[in-house]
């Protein structure tokens, strides 16, 4: 009997000790920690417990290696997952990283991975979540992320990114985020995938004007940012009757013009926010805002409106926040905005209002001086 044990216990040690996880596998591991700087791995992070010469990456328990950044499959043979702490860790992203072929998310975020980034990533067919926010990748955003049919959410935001847009990215029809904000991106907006929820793309160089070509297959998109860039030209009526639309910033571009919206479609509207600050645009305050029966943010602030502030605004029982600060604004203030019990903050400040006085928060800053307003409306305004 004692006999019978001892002969099995080599058995079930090679058993326990044979690697699960797939040798391809492991040496993309073996490579993607390679690439990055040791004196960057602290001794309390993921990547310093990843130690080839005496564990494997899938087995279970992890007591002592492997403890995190890494998920496997049931069968405990592939990497489906590789996520990292944000420890700072420095290096470059291995192109080699491709042979994790099941991998189903990439997060690399709030790490200092720096180079370009690989263009082999598009070999990870199966993968659905590719974040490598905050880190400082440079360099053009490879044609070949487009082959990532199944890939849901995008984020390379917060990076040093130039170059254009991947002109074929509606390819991505799954992708439903796409957050490629605060980098360095010029040209326009391509065409866009059909099921994107979520557009990011504030804070680059992108320019031109904002055309419905580019939104037209995107039926869901709920979410719009496009601040602080340069785009130019008329903000057309369809582009807030997009069909999901909810929130758009398009603030600190160079918008010169605003078409007027058709109040008759507005009530069956989902548009929550609207931030168009900080632009070039020259007419008057459009009235129909007031008719979207979900809005309850407005800002219109810092561009070049002038006339009387739409009477329908005061109206609205949905606005909760207004800013129509620094235009050309002329009349009475309208009185539900100045009164102390006011239920809308925001400002109307820095216009040529008449009623508005600077103790009322509404009312701050103090309203531009008489000679500036009567030079805007052509010497044609009266006091």
């Amino acid at each position: 009997m004692t006999l019978s044990i001892i002969s099995i216990l080599p058995l079930l040690f090679l058993f326990t000790t044979d690697a699960l996880t797939s040798q391809s596998d492991i040496s993309a591991l073996k490579a993607f920690k390679a690439a990055i700087k040791p004196n960057s791995i602290p001794q309390w992070s993921c990547l310093a417990s990843w130690d080839f010469t005496t564990s494997d990456p899938c087995t279970s328990p992890r007591r002592t290696h492997f403890t995190c950044g890494i998920t496997c499959s049931s069968d405990s043979t592939r990497v489906t997952q590789l996520t990292l702490d944000p420890a700072g860790y420095s290096g470059h992203l291995t192109p080699l990283i491709s042979s994790l072929t099941q991998l189903l998310t990439l997060d690399l975020a709030d790490n200092n991975f720096s180079g370009q980034i690989p263009s082999s990533l598009s070999s990870l067919l199966n993968l659905k979540t590719l974040i490598l926010r905050s880190n400082l990748f440079s360099g053009s955003i490879p044609d070949s992320l487009t082959h990532l049919n199944s890939l849901e959410s995008l984020d390379i935001s917060h990076n040093f990114l130039t170059g254009s847009l991947p002109k074929t990215i509606n390819s991505l029809s799954n992708l439903r985020q796409l957050d490629l904000s605060y980098n360095k991106l010029t040209g326009t907006i391509p065409k866009l995938p059909s099921n994107l929820l979520t557009l990011a793309l504030k804070s680059n160089t992108l320019s031109g004007p904002i055309t419905k070509d580019s939104f037209t297959e995107s039926t869901q998109l709920e979410i719009v940012e496009l601040a602080e860039n340069s785009f130019t030209g008329t903000l057309g009526a369809w582009f807030f009757l997009l069909q999901s639309i909810q929130q758009i910033d398009i603030a600190n571009n160079t918008l010169t013009g605003l078409e007027v919206l058709p109040p008759k479609l507005a009530g069956e509207s989902d548009l929550v926010a609207v931030e168009l600050g900080f632009n070039r645009i020259v007419g008057y305050a459009p009235a129909s805002f007031a008719a979207y029966t979900r809005l309850s943010s407005l800002s219109l602030r810092y561009n070049m409106l002038h006339g009387v502030i739409p009477v329908e605004y005061e109206r609205s029982k949905t606005l909760r926040r207004l800013f129509l600060d620094g235009n050309y604004l002329t009349g009475k203030a309208p009185a539900r905005f100045v009164r102390e019990d006011a239920e809308v903050m925001g400002s109307l400040g820095n216009n040529c209002l008449r009623g508005c006085p600077g103790k009322v928060k509404m009312c701050a800053p103090s309203q531009k001086p008489f000679s500036i307003c009567k030079q805007a409306y052509g010497g044609k305004l009266k006091s």
